[in-house]
Parts: C-alpha cells; structure tokens; sequence
C-alpha cells in the first residue's frame, strides 16, 4: 500500500512538472499581414526609395506615437521627430527599449529593429550635429505606422 502511494505521488509529481512546462511555452505571436513592399523593406531588410509619396505625408503628421508597422509595438514619439532632409522619416530619440541596434556585417552603419518583432526599421546614424542628441534614426516609412494622439 505504502508503495502504491509512493508512486501515484511520484506521478502527480511527474504530470505537474509537465503541466508547468506546457504554461511557460509562449503562444506564437500574431503579425499584421504585410504588403510585398512592407515585406521586402521590414522582412528582407529592403529600403524605399527617397522622399516617397509617404514622406510629405511623414512632415505633415502632428502630435502621436509611432508604431512598428509589423507587431504594432510602439517605436518612436513625435516628440523626437525632426526633418533632416534627407528623404525618410527621421528621429532622434527612441521609445525606451523600443530599438535594437545591429552593426551592419560591413561596420560601417548600424541598422535598427525593431525590439519586439525584429523587423527592419533602417539605420541609426550618430554625430552628425542635426539635433542636441546628435543621433539620427533614419526609417523606413514603410516599417511604420502613424497613431494620432486622442
């Protein structure tokens, strides 16, 4: 009797560590179904072209956040976006924890991500003197999307 006990313990023992492994398995994450463009730039780490139908509409967007256009995590306030002239949305500052940064297989850029989904944002850029943070993320408009403030 001792020993059939013994064992029904052993397995409940064995059943719940099995239960608590299938609860820290993460569910997989659900992407925004993406464009062929939208796949090219964010997936295959593509760019867009210069000064895009999208980068007057960029300029013209007022008070909002930013978000990655593939999982929708917030990536840049309009706080720290500025116009550097150069043809992509362009920012000086990220949201906290928001940004990886990779240097290019080259070393001579270094490319942003996403932090959530690692989607390709663009490059970072660093002492240029275009702003008092001296820092320039320069992004793909086509890895993100604009929300207003309310």
């Amino acid at each position: 009797m001792k020993q059939i006990v013994l064992s029904l313990l052993l397995l409940l023992g064995a059943l719940s560590a099995q239960a608590d492994q299938l609860k820290l398995k993460e569910l997989p994450i659900e992407y925004n179904t993406l464009t062929p463009e939208e796949e090219y730039v964010i997936l295959r780490k593509g760019t867009e072209h210069p000064f895009g139908d999208n980068y007057a509409e960029f300029n013209a967007q007022g008070t909002g956040t930013y978000i990655c256009r593939q999982c929708n995590a917030p990536l840049y306030s309009t706080d720290s976006k500025f116009d550097s002239h150069c043809g992509w949305p362009s920012f000086d500052d990220e949201i906290d924890g928001a940004v990886k940064r990779i240097a290019d297989a080259d070393g001579r850029r270094i490319e942003i991500v996403c932090n959530n989904c690692g989607g390709h944002l663009g490059h970072v850029f660093l002492g240029e003197g275009m702003t008092a943070k001296n820092t320039r993320h320069c992004v793909n408009y086509t890895s993100i999307k604009f929300i207003p403030s309310k």
